[in-house]
């Protein structure tokens, strides 16, 4: 089920940094319903085909992320630094004592060059999204969303007919060239 790009690479700015114009799409649903497998899946499809990309992902199940105890920049953290970065070889790591909103976030990867910014979660955020259903309850967030543009069912799961592409998630691989199109569309 191959489809082309809506979105070729030459077409895309070449600017440095995140531009005003950066495509952003969110995966959002309730825990256990599929986002970080079609993240995963969506960011190897994307990224095979040269499109660069970043993600963030809303730490919703309550308390922090995990902070690696013992190591220098957590002891820096420890010692009342706010913000303490690490850059290795290729790897840059940001620990700040903060609570930022999804905007905050996406005005600090403005300094990044990327085409496409995958935000996992913020169900409330207004940016394109591909809503995960896992159950007959999860249908209310059908009507309490905004911006949706797909929705992946789990097999127990009947969606009425909506104007948005309806995919089975069990058959997610057929599905990911379609969803990357849709993620890459200009809105």
């Amino acid at each position: 089920m191959d489809r082309p790009f809506l979105c070729k690479k030459a077409d895309r700015g070449k600017e440095m940094g995140m531009s005003q114009n950066t495509l952003i799409s969110q995966i959002v649903g309730y825990k256990n319903a599929g986002k970080t497998t079609v993240m995963v899946k969506l960011i190897e499809y994307l990224s095979k085909n040269q499109i660069k990309i970043g993600t963030i992902k809303h730490h919703g199940h309550g308390g922090n992320p995990t902070h690696v105890s013992g190591t220098d920049s957590h002891s820096h953290m420890l010692a009342g630094a706010k913000v303490s970065t690490v850059q290795g070889e290729s790897l840059l790591q940001l620990n700040a004592e903060a609570s930022f909103s999804l905007e905050e976030i996406i005005a600090l990867y403005r300094s990044f060059s990327f085409d496409l910014l995958l935000v996992e979660g913020y169900k409330q955020a207004h940016y394109p999204k591909i809503v995960l259903i896992r159950n007959e309850e999860d249908l209310e967030l059908l009507s309490t969303l905004s911006n949706i543009v797909a929705v992946g069912l789990h097999a127990n799961v009947v969606c009425q007919e909506h104007d948005y592409y309806t995919f089975a998630l069990s058959e997610l691989d057929d599905h990911i060239p379609i969803l990357a199109e849709l993620c890459l569309r200009k809105r």
